[in-house]
């Protein structure tokens, strides 16, 4: 089974972070693989929760309890991820010897996809809809969650999107409202809106401005939104608590690997 192009593009491009996987393999500890690696805690949390979301299936697995308060270990796609980038390490010599010019890998590394937002879903197109000048593009992410997104005909074109085509949905972590749970009755009541339900994992709190607040997918992957305290503290939001994110489907940007 492949990995997805994105995914592939990741490890080539951000070799470190791929290694703290190797880290965890060996501490059985985000805490002692972070300090390993050279990175806080919340970095190594970033790092993993970007590469979950990129993968079809969680990479890390964390366990909670026992002695020693639990601790992480890679899941079987994480060890299959880990073997690939071993064997690339041993090809990379190889690679540096075969390109015929030092600029060759900074052309390539221009070349490939970097973004601020917070937010990076591996998935697929499932249906596209046309509706005047613009599509409404319905993709599967893991485990057969799905999210719409709402981009111009021209773009679906240029992407050269069709049915079953990889694409990463970019969402800016700003663009995420968080509200309780609603009864089921009435959820789903708007289509240009997206509404996932998951479970905060943690609330990061800051001296001014909002708060980061990190939610658990039902599929596994995660999500970082930007929320007002006073906010969270009114729909009474706060670790541990399920949620429901909402975000429009003009706010998802698609991404395809080159």
């Amino acid at each position: 089974m492949s990995l997805p192009p994105l995914l592939t593009q990741h490890i080539v491009r951000r070799p470190q972070r791929i290694a703290l996987l190797q880290h965890i393999a060996e501490q059985g500890s985000i805490t002692r693989a972070a300090k390993s690696a050279g990175l806080s805690y919340k970095a190594a949390w970033d790092a993993i929760d970007e590469l979950n979301n990129l993968a079809d299936q969680p990479l890390v697995e964390r366990s909670v309890g026992g002695k020693g308060g639990g601790g992480a270990k890679l899941s079987q796609e994480g060890q299959r991820v880990l073997r690939l980038y071993q064997r690339l390490q041993a090809l990379q010599a190889q690679l540096l010897e075969a390109s015929e010019d030092a600029g060759d890998l900074g052309l390539l590394s221009r070349l490939m996809l970097r973004t601020s937002a917070r937010n990076q879903l591996h998935g697929k197109v499932l249906n596209i809809e046309p509706s005047g000048h613009n599509d409404r593009v319905y993709l599967e992410l893991a485990r057969g969650l799905v999210i719409q997104a709402q981009i111009t005909h021209d773009s679906t074109v240029r992407l050269e999107l069709g049915i079953g085509t990889a694409v990463v949905a970019l969402i800016k972590a700003g663009w995420l409202e968080l509200h309780p749970v609603d009864p089921p009755e009435k959820t789903g009541n708007n289509p240009g809106e997206n509404a996932l339900r998951g479970v905060i994992e943690y609330v990061a709190a800051a001296e001014n401005g909002p708060s980061e607040v990190r939610i658990g997918l039902p599929n596994g992957q995660t999500l970082c939104a930007l929320a007002d305290p006073l906010q969270l503290r009114e729909r009474n939001l706060d670790t541990g608590s399920p949620v429901q994110v909402e975000f429009s489907a003009t706010n998802v940007l698609l991404g395809t690997p080159l």
